[in-house]
Formats: C-alpha cells, sequence, structure tokens
C-alpha cells in the first residue's frame, strides 16, 4: 500500500515539474498523500492554509503558512479584483514561496477559497500548486495531527509574473463576447444567470455566456466536500469545445475558481474573471441579457452594449 502511495506521489510530483503544465489528475492531493509527503519530509512543499488567521491560531496542518484567502482580493465587498502585484509579491515573499516551491493550498473544506488561492497562485507565475481535497475538514475526519504554533518562516525574494493566460478582464471578455471561438462560462446559481436575482445593479448575464454552477464541481454531503472525479467532471464539461478558450466568472471571481480548477485538470485554456459580474453588471456600457438560455432578451441593443 505505501508503495504504491508514494509511487503515484513520485509521477505527481514529476508532473509538477512540468513548466509548462496542461495538467490532467494531477492538480488535487488526499489527506493520506499529503500526511505521507509530510513524513518523507519533501523538499520544496510548502502548505498554505487559506483560512482565517483566527481559524489557523486555533489549529492547523503541520508546517502549514498562514496565508488568508482574503488577502488575495483588493477590494473583496466591491467586485472580488485581485489585490495588486505589488502587494501579492509581497505576501508570497512573506510566505517564503519560491520558484520551485511545490504548493499544497486548503481551506476549511467547502474547496471554493482554496480553489481561489489556486487560481490566485497560478496568476502570479506559481507552476506547481495542488489543491487539498476535502480541506481542512478531510484531514481531521481521518484523525491526523494537527498543529497549534505558527511556522518558521524564511521570507523569499519571489518576484511575481503575471500570467495573462490565467486571468481575464473586463476587456478580455468583452472581446470573448465577439469571438465564436471562446466560451464563457457562468458559475453562478441558475437563478442568478437567468436573472431572478442579483449581487449587482443590473440582472441577467454576460451575453453568450452559458451557465455551469460551480456546485456543479464539488460533491457534497452531510459530512465532508471533496471535488467531483475527473470521470464526473467530463461529463458536466461534455459540451464545452475543447479547442475554445475559456472563462470563467461568478459574483467576484471567488466561486468561479472552482470551474477553474475544473478546466485546468480537464486540459482547457482557462482564464477567471476576478472582478466579474459586479463589475460587468454595475457597467452601464455593457450588455447583459436576461432570461432562459432559449428565450433570451437583450437589454442592450449595439454589440458591447453601448449605453444610451
Amino acid at each position: 500500500m505505501k508503495f504504491c502511495v508514494m509511487r503515484k506521489l513520485f509521477l505527481l510530483g514529476a508532473l509538477l515539474m512540468i513548466a509548462q503544465p496542461v495538467l490532467a489528475d494531477t492538480l488535487r492531493i488526499q489527506p493520506s498523500e499529503l500526511k505521507t509527503v509530510l513524513n518523507e519530509k519533501a523538499a520544496n512543499i510548502v502548505i498554505l492554509d487559506t483560512r482565517s488567521e483566527q481559524a489557523y491560531r486555533d489549529d492547523h496542518i503541520p508546517g502549514a503558512r498562514s496565508f488568508p484567502v482574503e488577502w488575495t482580493y483588493q477590494h473583496k465587498r466591491v467586485d472580488g479584483q485581485l489585490a495588486s502585484p505589488h502587494k501579492m509579491q509581497q505576501l508570497l515573499r512573506s510566505a517564503g514561496l519560491t520558484a520551485d516551491s511545490q504548493v499544497v493550498v486548503y481551506d476549511d473544506g467547502k474547496l471554493v477559497d482554496a480553489a481561489r488561492t489556486f487560481w490566485v497562485l497560478e496568476v502570479f507565475g506559481l507552476k506547481q500548486v495542488m489543491v487539498l481535497d476535502g480541506g481542512y475538514a478531510a484531514w481531521q475526519k481521518q484523525g491526523f495531527a494537527v498543529e497549534y504554533h505558527q511556522a518558521s518562516i524564511e521570507p523569499s525574494q519571489y518576484t511575481v509574473q503575471i500570467n495573462h493566460k490565467r486571468l481575464a478582464s473586463k476587456f478580455t471578455t468583452q472581446l470573448a463576447v465577439l469571438n465564436p471561438f471562446q466560451t464563457i462560462v457562468d458559475a453562478r446559481p441558475y437563478n442568478a444567470y437567468i436573472g431572478e436575482v442579483s449581487s449587482a445593479q443590473r440582472f441577467g448575464h454576460i451575453p453568450t455566456a452559458i451557465n455551469i454552477p460551480a456546485s456543479h464541481n464539488i460533491d457534497t454531503n452531510q459530512t465532508d466536500s471533496h471535488f467531483q472525479s475527473l470521470e464526473k467532471l467530463k461529463e458536466v464539461y461534455q459540451d464545452l469545445p475543447k479547442g475554445h478558450k475559456v472563462i470563467t466568472y461568478c459574483a467576484i471571481g471567488r466561486i468561479s475558481a472552482a470551474n477553474y480548477l475544473a478546466l485546468r485538470e480537464l486540459g482547457y485554456d482557462v482564464a477567471n474573471y476576478d472582478a466579474s459580474w459586479k463589475e460587468w453588471a454595475n457597467d452601464f456600457s455593457l450588455p447583459v441579457e436576461k432570461g432562459d438560455p432559449a428565450q433570451i432578451t437583450q437589454v442592450n441593443s449595439s454589440p458591447l452594449g453601448e449605453h444610451k
């Protein structure tokens, strides 16, 4: 059994070392596998706890470093925009990350905050990032050891490099609306997509967007949550053309990160729109569509929705 686990970890490590990963089955790690890595004291492994600083102080996975997901937002209450490159460079340096770091991120077990942090780290140039499937809840459920003291960290001199392929903006999303070879995925619940509810001033969705709620990526039961199997994810995205560039969005670029992670695992070329619906729908110069996809009503008449 141990041999099988170590063989899998060796293969995962080898794949993580590929500089330009179009990965499948390598972006999540199970608690038992992470425990084995910790026991073997593998070099360059950095574990980031994306829960609140208080939750981290209460207890955490041994060796984990506190990296609350809240730090990744410029102004979460407004539109979810990413923190500035300057701020992120400071945070990544303080966390001791280097270009060679093999990073494992985890949250409380709901998985969306870990997925967002995964995406943020990829945007800012980290190439070897994985998510702990089931998060801290799964770690605790299996009875593995926890720590109560803060990890000792040696700051790094990491220099951020923006991976523009992974970050969508209002401008690139406008272009995607007009491009038949790009697909926009709305990760909000269906009632938000058709315009029954909205977190912004306007209701509906970005024109041409299809609706694949973030919840479809996660298998949730009464005790814990796990990412869907690759076989299930292939079913979820079976109608999405593999050759298309994909842009995901939600209200603030948070839950759509779950779609982003799933699509990365399936090998799609995908970017997540950080400011998402709160930016788009509150800009009255941009078009929105409202209603069921079979009977769409476009709110603005011009192709890019010039506000009259």
